[in-house]
């Protein structure tokens, strides 16, 4: 059966740049770059993105189109059995995130609704209640949750042209076009330039080693890096494709996402004096008490709500799309029959997850509860160990390979040698580092 393949370079570029950007930008981002101390973090995060995050964007799309498959099969092809489940733990990684990660996406769903129906309020206790209440119920959000899987289901089942890339090529620019309105509202709140100015302004006092880990790790999370995803997207690309200029773009919008997602949160954060570095909570808590400091803060919390879902789908649909992949070529299962099997599966994990947040106490083990060690699964052993030896796999064992990939690039230029050093030497180490620390918290 031929290979599906891009309809164009722009939908590539929309659907990777959805993936990568997904709920890191606007979620994450912020929130971490707050407690880094800002503009200096933004600088570190931008140079590493740019640097070590491309170099192993490029490789990854590169292994997906040199081994013609999903991320297991690519590998494999590549490298035989044993690399072979390199790529078989970023389909798994994709898996375990998205059972928790769609119900995240739920709860954007349900946020939309509610911010349109209740009245606002500013006092943190309250929100945090609400939130709470949701969070913890046994059955609401697991309806929400239901509804967005549903919308990744319906995302992948059209396959890449008809699905995904048509999604992408609508959601995408809606994306960009609700945060740049959201952002100029936003700086409308009396004292929120000056918000802009901390968020911008590198002050180079605070950083620490720790900063660099964690610049290094959002890079790796928003990029989806050792997620099969990449791979998986990499094989549908025509060999007419430059890879390193669509790996480069995709980076660039990443960034500039970051960006936006950070002006979008912290200015009227700062102008208010809410707390910026509220941690996860400033998404669900923190943001709906800014917009009730705003004339219609209704309507403009609800598309921020919006802005949310947009993102979190187009992420969601990338992992599913992993996963569905290695089933149709793996187990010979139609699109529609492997959609159906990963959405029914990964939903009643995402089930688990979801009683496990107070629901059901049962589902708690150590001072983790399931939805918190998927994600620790997940982003602390499975992605770094994913990209430690994609790294090792690129530098070491493919590397004339890629370069054939790459248009045979002179093997002995010194820009080759820095790529090399860069992903084959520098990549490991730190990757390898992520993990140690990440193991240890």
């Amino acid at each position: 059966m031929e290979r599906a393949r891009w309809g164009s370079n722009l939908g590539f570029i929309l659907a990777a740049t959805g993936s990568a950007v997904g709920l890191g930008a606007i979620w994450k981002f912020p929130y971490v770059t707050a407690h880094q101390g800002s503009g200096a973090f933004l600088l570190l995060f931008a140079v590493l993105t740019l640097t070590i995050g491309l170099a192993l964007l490029r490789v990854e799309m590169s292994i997906g189109r040199a081994g013609n498959a999903g991320a297991f099969g690519a590998y494999r092809r590549l490298g035989g059995t044993a690399w072979g489940l390199v790529g078989l733990l970023g389909v798994l990684a994709s898996a375990t995130i998205l059972s928790y990660y769609s119900v995240v996406g739920g709860w954007t769903v349900a946020y939309i609704w509610k911010t349109l129906t209740a009245e606002l309020t500013r006092d943190p206790d309250t929100l945090q209640a609400g939130f709470a209440a949701l969070a913890q119920h046994p059955w609401e959000p697991l309806f929400y949750h239901a509804l967005f899987m549903l919308a990744t289901v319906g995302g992948v089942i059209g396959g890449v042209r008809g699905g995904i890339e048509a999604i992408a090529k609508v959601l995408m620019p809606c994306l960009f076009i609700l945060m740049c309105i959201l952002i100029v509202r936003g700086l409308m709140v009396p004292g929120a330039l000056a918000g802009v100015t901390a968020f911008l302004i590198p002050d180079f006092a605070g950083l620490t080693m720790q900063s660099v880990l964690d610049a290094l790790g959002l890079s790796f999370f928003t990029l989806s890096l050792a997620l099969g995803i990449m791979p998986t997207y990499g094989s549908y690309l025509p060999q007419s494709t430059n890879i390193g200029r669509a790996a480069l773009t995709v980076a660039l919008l990443t960034l500039l996402s970051c960006v936006l997602g950070g002006l979008l949160v912290l200015p009227p954060a700062y102008a208010l004096g809410i707390d910026q570095g509220a941690g996860p909570g400033l998404t669900f808590v923190t943001m709906p008490m800014v917009f009730s400091y705003m004339p219609w803060g209704n309507f403009f919390g609800a598309i921020f709500f919006a802005l949310l879902f947009i993102a979190a789908l187009t992420s969601s649909i990338s992992m599913l799309e992993v996963v569905v992949a290695f089933l149709m070529e793996h187990a010979g299962l139609s699109r529609r029959a492997a959609c159906v099997t990963a959405g029914v599966s990964l939903f009643f994990l995402g089930v688990l997850a979801s009683l496990s947040m107070g629901a059901m106490p049962a589902l708690q083990w150590g001072d983790r509860n399931a939805f918190e060690w998927l994600d620790y699964t997940a982003t602390n052993i499975m992605l770094p160990v994913g990209g430690l030896f994609t790294a090792l796999f690129a530098g070491w064992i493919i590397w004339r390979k890629l370069q054939d990939e790459w248009h045979g690039e002179q093997t002995r230029s010194l820009i080759t040698i820095w790529r090399r050093v860069l992903i084959g030497v520098l990549s490991p180490i730190a990757i390898g580092i992520i993990l140690w620390n990440g193991l240890r918290g």
